[in-house]
Parts: C-alpha cells; sequence; structure tokens
C-alpha cells in the first residue's frame, strides 16, 4: 500500500463517507489540530515522568484517535462504525486532576509557562488543545460534533495545565507565577 494517493494534489481531501472538501475546511482544520496535539501528546509521554503519567497519556492518544475519526467523518453519509468517546473518558481526566490537585500547593496567581522543558512541552499541548477545542465548538455551529468531544477537550486542556503543575512540583522547580505590572 501506498502512503500517497495524489487525490488531494487540487487542495480536496475526502471525509469518511466520501465527501471531498477544502483541505481549509474547519472540519479538516478541527481533527488536524487534534493530530498536532495528540504528537505533543506523545512528546510528553516519551519524557522521563512517572509510568502511571505515561500510562494516562497513552489512555488520551487512544482517545484523541477517538475524536478524529468523529471529526474526519461526514455525519450525514458516513456509515462506517467509529469508536465512542464515553463519559467515564471525561470523569478519568476529572479524577487524576483531583489527584493530582490533592498533593500541589493552592493556585493563587496565574502561571507563566515554562519551568523546564516537560512543563513547557504540557503548556504547548495545553495551547494546542484549546485551539483544537474552538476549532471544533466552531464546527459544531454549522454541523453535528458529539458533545463529548467539545467537553473532553475542554477538561484536556485542564488536565495538561495540572499536569504542567505537578511535573513543575516532581521536578522541584519553582512555578513563574504571574504578578502583573501596576
Amino acid at each position: 500500500m501506498k502512503i500517497y494517493t495524489k487525490t488531494g494534489d487540487k487542495g480536496q481531501t475526502s471525509l469518511i463517507g466520501g465527501t471531498r472538501v477544502p483541505k481549509y475546511h474547519v472540519r479538516i482544520e478541527s481533527y488536524g489540530t487534534v493530530d498536532e496535539l495528540n504528537s505533543y501528546i506523545g512528546l510528553i509521554m516519551c519524557q522521563d515522568i512517572e509510568a502511571h503519567h505515561q500510562q494516562i497519556l497513552k489512555e488520551i492518544q487512544d482517545r484523541l484517535f477517538t475524536i478524529g475519526s468523529s471529526l474526519a467523518s461526514d455525519p450525514e453519509r458516513s456509515k462506517m462504525k467509529i469508536p465512542d468517546l464515553l463519559e467515564s473518558d471525561i470523569s478519568l481526566l476529572e479524577k487524576e486532576m483531583d489527584s493530582m490537585n490533592d498533593v500541589l500547593p493552592e493556585l493563587k496567581h496565574f502561571i507563566l509557562p515554562g519551568g523546564n522543558t516537560i512543563v513547557s512541552y504540557c503548556h504547548l499541548a495545553r495551547c494546542v488543545c484549546r485551539r483544537a477545542e474552538r476549532l471544533t465548538v466552531h464546527l459544531a455551529e454549522e454541523s453535528f460534533v458529539d458533545s463529548n468531544i467539545t467537553i473532553y477537550l475542554n477538561r484536556l486542556s485542564d488536565y495538561l495545565f495540572v499536569l504542567a503543575r505537578k511535573l513543575n512540583a516532581d521536578a522541584k522547580t519553582v512555578e513563574n507565577i504571574w504578578i502583573p505590572r501596576l
């Protein structure tokens, strides 16, 4: 099987279901940004972090593939069965955040991104996740999008923020708080 098909050479691509759309279509931007996010999650996962965090990140990568499949499908024409995103997937992120927050100092200031390289990767992933969420919300205004997808992306960006704080604490790196100049 060749990886190139040449069917997209004129700026169009196919959704699951056969519908052809321009490569700049908000649906393509949505799942393309989810794919970009998944790459950042992979970058975080292969750093020197606790095995538990790596396992959760691998599960997140799986869910992002599920989200990408859903977003790549034409909701009116696709007959293909794709995996579902479940409320339990959202609950897992919430449970993980609660667990990390239990051992973190109370958040009293905004945190500037950074601290160390791994934490910076988390913040990059968080920003890409927010972009994916914005694009998906935009898409949902014009076409069907499973509401669990936008909820999951919203929780995931929060999870990545808390993970950044936890990894910073694990490394005993002082958080770079923002004190506004007034």
